[in-house]
């Protein structure tokens, strides 16, 4: 398919935690989509988005936002509301991939491995451990690392964890506790319907939190990973299979660990993003390139989807 020109409005910033990263993800796409001759509307999310998506008219909505409410399921059923095609996934894929709980529940049982664990409330933490240390609190459903926590024997948190340390469960009512699976993170992209490579995630200095994946020079991205072959495949696999169950459109990628010393055995999916950051310093760019696939191109192949799906293109 060929694009005709285009009315695309961006969608971007928002007031969730990733509303920097959201307004660089959406102003590289409007940017890109701009040399391809689309007229591009630029729209920071404020409470009227309705009323002003409405005034706008566009043909196709690209959905830049990351986080709550833009990649929860909230616009998007705005979105089906109003009758306007919008990219990537829809409302009930957006619901369940962003809760990383309700993300296992559907993709465990087919063979995609993630780390076992549970929900449990900031409030017990005070009362002592969820899990044997080392373990991992994150929230159940943001994305980008923001508010995770590594607690371990070390951790200057206390033993059992101090009402005024700082974390996240002073920042959130309940947690998802997973065991700490050592070793090294993984990326895998789905565009479409194929898997596009593996990149390996070295982060300078402590773990791979919001500030390693979005200040220069914090983390080495290795495109593509310098891994097993068997590994790599098994990245592809589960990454395409995750975009398939959880009902992905246009673009994806899944994230993982992968403890070295266990071989297969030791890799696990963390979680899938449905929404992944465009900006300069993000993933989904960096290995489209690694496969001759322009920024521009990139998101234009994202919008055609889009178009695609909602019965609006070839």
């Amino acid at each position: 398919m060929t694009l005709p020109k285009l009315h695309i409005l961006v969608l971007m910033g928002g007031w969730a935690n990733e509303r920097e990263v959201s307004l660089m993800s959406g102003n590289g796409v409007a940017d890109a989509l701009q040399s391809k001759g689309h007229k591009v509307t630029r729209l920071d999310m404020d409470h009227d988005v309705a009323a002003r998506i409405a005034e706008a008219a566009p043909d196709v909505v690209f959905n830049a936002l990351h986080g709550v409410p833009g990649e929860d399921g909230t616009v998007q059923g705005m979105l089906d509301l109003m009758g306007i095609p919008y990219t990537h996934a829809g409302l009930a894929t957006s619901v369940v991939a962003i809760d990383k709980e309700l993300t296992k529940q559907a993709l465990v049982p087919h063979g995609v491995p993630m780390p076992g664990g549970r929900v449990v409330q900031s409030e017990d933490l005070y009362g002592g451990d969820p899990l044997p240390r080392p373990y991992v609190l994150k929230p159940v459903n943001e994305g980008s690392s923001v508010g995770v926590a590594i607690v371990t024997d070390e951790s200057n948190c206390g033993n059992p964890i101090q009402r005024d340390a700082v974390g996240p469960w002073q920042r959130f009512e309940s947690l998802l506790a997973e065991p700490y699976i050592r070793g090294r993170e993984l990326t895998t992209a789905v565009l479409g319907d194929k898997a596009l490579c593996v990149t390996e995630l070295v982060p300078k200095s402590g773990f791979y939190d919001f500030d390693a994946k979005y200040t220069d020079g914090m983390t080495d991205h290795v495109c593509p990973a310098d891994i097993p072959e068997e590994i790599a495949a098994l990245c592809c696999e589960y990454a395409l299979r995750a975009h398939k169950l959880l009902g992905c459109r246009g673009v994806s990628r899944s994230d993982y660990r992968w403890d070295d010393q266990r071989g297969a055995d030791g890799l696990f999916l963390l979680e899938t993003n449905t929404q992944p950051g465009m900006t300069p310093l993000s993933l989904v760019p960096e290995q489209a390139r690694f496969c001759g696939i322009s920024y521009p191109d990139l998101c234009e192949i994202i919008v055609e989807d889009a178009l695609r799906f909602f019965g609006k293109g070839g």
